[in-house]
């Protein structure tokens, strides 16, 4: 089974990206490699969390430390929601982490309120280039600011419209033609709602992190950010649109009544049709749909024939360690997590994309398993069109994305006017631009 854009080119693409991502001004570098035994710290979320890979993490690190055995990985789980602010306090306190898997949409403030370093300026050049070599360039770019890369990607996803293929054929749907627009998503919902009796569709898009939220005003043609940074424009328009169609779904029945947890264990149940949401949560879902019913993925639909714009959620690692051993060490991390070994185990056992596409079509690494799995190719197709989250900028950043995700919920599942909510919510959340 091939990918469907050549491996030779984005190889080529990855070496040039890599190169032009490794002209920054040198600080201090890291030493050369050695022997000194050395303990560094590593916050993860994924261990935190058995649906998100925990064990799959624990293995890494297990055998990262068997082929380094003077590094010892003391892993520390943290959720998500709470590893930006439990590792600012622990930099605030003198005691940061050595190595942090911190989420992309906290990248600006993470590069200058954090004190991390571009990757370039410690890292040696050939070390870089020799690298990241081959990674997919657009996924490289994920930890850039303005051309610099504090982080490195490392599990990454883009919405994908999962969909329970027995509940098609219950409905009469053909579950080998799933859903390509939301007008397709709304007459399949309301078929399996009406012959079924089961919940149709729930777009995940009111979640804490707003990733999904933008890639759905950004298939519709709008932005959340100006290209200057400086103005907000999640109130424009095309989200009032986008959201105008997602109010439509809810208001038809089409769309399930839910809360995002409830929605995602009544997709693993079997109760509801189609759900769109991080590719992440693929590993979860299969083991929930286990002698239950057929789990298959789609794309992420379109408004009419616009091309989709999917934003990609997840984490880049970032080195936070001030001893000059303890950086050579993180480093020596971050690039086993980042081998095609590594991505052949994220991606199959977790369901993260693979930042170096060259092993999906390789026999040593996923060739077999992508033949059995299928579920991953439209999340590999998607990453031809992939558009980095916004991370809005200033210390208030948090503050602004639940101001669009509140009014994201209110304009889907509330009454008033979705125009005046979104532009009430964009005028409130301006104001704490810097």
């Amino acid at each position: 089974m091939t990918i469907p854009f050549g491996r030779s080119t984005l190889l080529r693409l990855g070496a040039a990206a890599a190169a032009g991502l490794a002209t920054s001004a040198r600080a201090q570098q890291i030493p050369p490699r050695s022997n000194t035994p050395v303990t560094i710290s590593f916050y993860n979320y994924n261990l935190a969390t058995a649906g998100l890979g925990a064990q799959a993490t624990r293995d890494l690190i297990r055998g990262f430390m068997q082929a380094n055995p003077h590094i010892r990985v003391e892993g520390v789980g943290v959720t998500s929601p709470q590893i930006l602010a439990r590792t600012q306090a622990d930099v605030a306190a003198g005691r940061p982490p050595d190595v942090a898997q911190l989420i992309f949409s906290d990248l600006d403030f993470i590069a200058n309120s954090l004190g991390v370093k571009p990757l370039q300026d410690i890292i040696p050049a050939e070390e870089w280039a020799e690298h990241t070599a081959g990674m997919v360039p657009n996924g490289l770019r994920l930890g850039a600011i303005q051309g610099r890369v504090y982080g490195i990607p490392y599990v990454f996803s883009t919405p994908v419209l999962f969909y329970n293929a027995n509940l098609f054929r219950d409905a009469g749907l053909n579950p080998d033609q799933p859903p390509r627009n939301w007008d397709e998503v709304k007459r399949a919902a309301l078929q399996i709602r009406e012959r079924t009796r089961r919940n149709g569709v729930f777009p995940g898009i009111y979640s804490s992190f707003d990733w999904l939220a933008q890639s759905l005003v950004l298939s519709n043609g709008g932005r959340v950010l100006s290209p200057d940074r400086r103005r907000l424009m999640f109130g424009e328009a095309e989200t009032v649109e986008a959201l105008t169609i997602m109010r439509d779904l809810m208001t038809s029945g089409a769309h399930a009544r839910l809360g995002e947890a409830e929605a995602m264990d009544a997709f693993g149940s079997g109760n509801l049709g189609m759900v769109l949401t991080t590719s992440a949560r693929q590993h979860a879902f299969l083991s929930a749909s286990r002698n239950r019913f057929e789990m298959r993925a789609a794309a992420m639909p379109a408004f009419g024939d616009k091309p989709t714009r999917p934003t990609n959620s997840g984490s880049a690692l970032f080195i936070l360690a001030r001893d000059p051993l303890k950086q050579r060490a993180a480093w020596e991390l971050m690039k086993y997590l980042t081998t095609r070994e590594a991505y052949t185990v994220i991606t199959s056992r977790i369901g993260y994309l693979p930042l170096r596409l060259d092993i999906v079509d390789d026999p040593n690494f996923l060739q077999g398993w992508v033949r059995e799995n299928p579920l991953v190719l439209p999340n590999l197709e998607q990453l031809t069109r992939l558009e980095p989250w916004e991370a809005y900028p200033g210390p208030n950043y948090l503050q602004i994305s639940r101001i669009f995700v509140a009014a994201v919920n209110e304009a889907v599942y509330g009454t008033a006017d979705i125009a005046a909510v979104m532009r009430d919510a964009q005028t409130r959340a301006q104001a704490l631009m810097p």
